[in-house]
């Protein structure tokens, strides 16, 4: 009889001592963390390809949320406040400056999500708003505007487990962001800003 029980009770005891799913149907997490944009180095010439433009990088406070479809699958939500970029054209200054929100929504998968360390990877969708264009230099007293922007986004990174409910993230993203740059009403050509966005957040589960 003894010899039956030592394995009933070593499994039990191992599935107790065994972590539950990190991310299971149903969870759903919270993240506060600080994001930077970073634009591709090439943003695209305006002019018929006589202006080349430079975009630069500005850091915010994020958050996202996330919802869980099933074990390890979610769908998450990302939010920030507005990035503010000086824009350039390269030889001859600044001549403007904007700000964006970059909402974006992704499906991901978290692999080994019982783990101390959880990879993941996400694919989803962008959408970026541009306001309170501004210009200066060369544009001074002109009207800039660009146009919002939908384009296609991906997610890769990494949790590190710290309690039961919490993890530390690196990430980092990739958004394929195109706006037509009109001054006076004319479009002038388009920036192609692709910004990689990279970041550190601490995400909570509930």
């Amino acid at each position: 009889m003894k010899h039956k029980l030592l394995p009933l009770v070593a499994a039990s005891l191992a599935a107790l001592a065994a972590p539950a799913f990190a991310q299971s149907a149903g969870d759903w997490t919270l993240g506060v963390g600080l994001h930077q944009v970073a634009p591709k180095s090439d943003n695209g010439k305006l002019a018929n390809g006589t202006l080349p433009l430079d975009v630069d990088s500005d850091f915010k406070p994020s958050v996202t949320f996330e919802y869980f479809i099933k074990d390890n699958l979610g769908i998450e939500v990302l939010g920030a406040l507005p990035f503010k970029h000086d824009i350039a054209i390269k030889g001859v200054g600044k001549v403007g400056e904007t700000k964006h929100l970059p909402p974006t929504i992704a499906l991901q998968y978290h692999f080994n999500s019982a783990g101390k360390v959880s990879p993941l990877l996400g694919v989803g969708i962008n959408y970026t708003t541009f306001f309170s264009e501004d210009t200066t230099g060369i544009l001074s007293g002109s009207k800039l505007k660009l146009d919002d922007s939908f384009g296609l986004a991906a997610h890769a990174g990494v949790d590190f487990k710290v309690s039961e409910k919490a993890s530390l993230r690196v990430d980092v993203r990739w958004a394929d962001i195109d706006t037509d740059v009109k001054v006076d009403g004319a479009k002038l050509g388009t920036a192609n800003i692709d910004p990689l966005v990279y970041g550190a957040s601490y995400v909570m589960k509930f």
